[in-house]
């Protein structure tokens, strides 16, 4: 093995230490050296190990957490298209519960030989997860974008909303339509973009409303993001008095429509809600839900064409496209009541 390092060493025109790195997958090694000291292998006659070998001309793995939120087959099929509009064919791999993790499609993905991956919303937005799983991918020499999520130590182009921005259009809209005591539904607290959002939030809270940071932080519900979690967190939030809700996924916001009705509450008339994505067909539910657009089109070309530009040996530097979100006003906010069940503005019936 040695004299095989010192050969592949000579041709390549590196160091030994740098031909060890690449056969074992470990990161520091520039993308331009890597592939020098794969070609040495081919030119040599050695065998690539398995999980060097050559990378697929045609085929770009996309990974989502799941599908039925409907986000996130609109960014699947913005980024299969811009893929296919530069002659590539993308992978759709999706989690499912008791299914196939993010670890397994990705090594998945790379066994077939894929020549980049595009994740949305993966672990890299989880803060609790070990990121070394993404510089173990960049040491097996496959380029990818991370889209919806942050995370400092990964070398790699990520795409984002600007939650905070969010959080502010949001707020700055039912601020002027009267409401003062204003709630939060989110997702788990271990993610970027929640984190991100309450953010934006609590920032707005004290800028706009003069609320101290410990009373808004009262008005923040954490739980799933699904109609059943929009559901569960409105209710809490409605106990405590809010008459309007911001949620952090469309799917939580027809949940808090639906808790508003199990109260005998009208929407917008009673509670006003907005959603975040603004996703297919959110524009023809009853109401038709005030939403933050999340620039789909923009994000998913912004992934590709960075993803491409790794492919193609320029890689992007390691930094956040982030894009500004866009309110889409429509029929789930309207003007605050001026008492609602009995409770004059500004006060909280349980006293939290």
């Amino acid at each position: 093995m040695t004299a095989r390092l010192a050969d592949i060493a000579a041709q390549a025109g590196v160091s030994e230490a740098t031909v060890s790195r690449v056969l074992n997958g470990r990161p520091g090694v520039a993308a331009a050296t890597r592939e020098s000291v794969l070609a040495s292998l081919d030119l040599l006659g050695y065998e690539r190990p398995a999980r060097l070998a050559k990378r697929s001309a045609g085929l770009v793995g996309l990974i989502t957490p799941e599908l039925e939120n409907p986000i996130f087959p609109a960014f699947a099929q913005v980024i299969g298209q811009a893929l296919t509009r530069q002659g590539y064919t993308p992978v759709l791999a999706t989690q499912t519960p008791g299914g196939s993790t993010e670890d397994e499609l990705t090594g998945m993905l790379v066994e077939r030989g894929v020549a980049g991956i595009i994740f949305i919303s993966g672990l890299h937005a989880d803060t609790s997860a070990d990121v070394e799983r993404y510089e173990r991918l960049r040491g097996n020499g496959v380029p990818f974008v991370l889209v919806n999520g942050f995370a400092p130590r990964v070398r790699a182009p990520f795409v984002s909303p600007d939650d905070r921005a969010a959080m502010r259009l949001a707020m700055s809209h039912l601020i002027s339509l009267g409401h003062r005591r204003i709630g939060l539904a989110l997702g788990p607290a271990r993610f970027v973009p929640v984190q991100r959002k309450i953010e934006g939030f609590l920032r707005g809270a004290a800028e706009d409303l003069g609320t101290p940071e410990d009373e808004a932080r009262g008005l923040i519900e954490h739980s799933l993001f699904t109609l059943e979690g929009g559901q569960a967190a409105a209710t809490a939030l409605l106990e405590r008095g809010c008459t309007a809700v911001i949620c952090a996924s469309d799917m939580m916001a027809l949940g808090a429509i639906r808790a508003a009705r199990q109260r005998g509450l009208a929407v917008p008339g009673e509670v006003s809600v907005i959603g975040y994505d603004d996703s297919p067909l959110i524009a023809f539910t009853d109401p038709p839900l005030t939403t933050i657009r999340q620039p789909v089109p923009a994000m998913g070309q912004a992934a590709v064409r960075a993803l491409l530009e790794e492919i193609g040996g320029t890689p992007t530097p390691h930094s956040e496209f982030v894009f500004l979100p866009e309110l889409v006003v429509r029929g789930s906010t309207a003007t605050a009541p001026s008492v609602v069940r009995g409770t004059p503005w500004g006060q909280n019936p349980t006293g939290g």
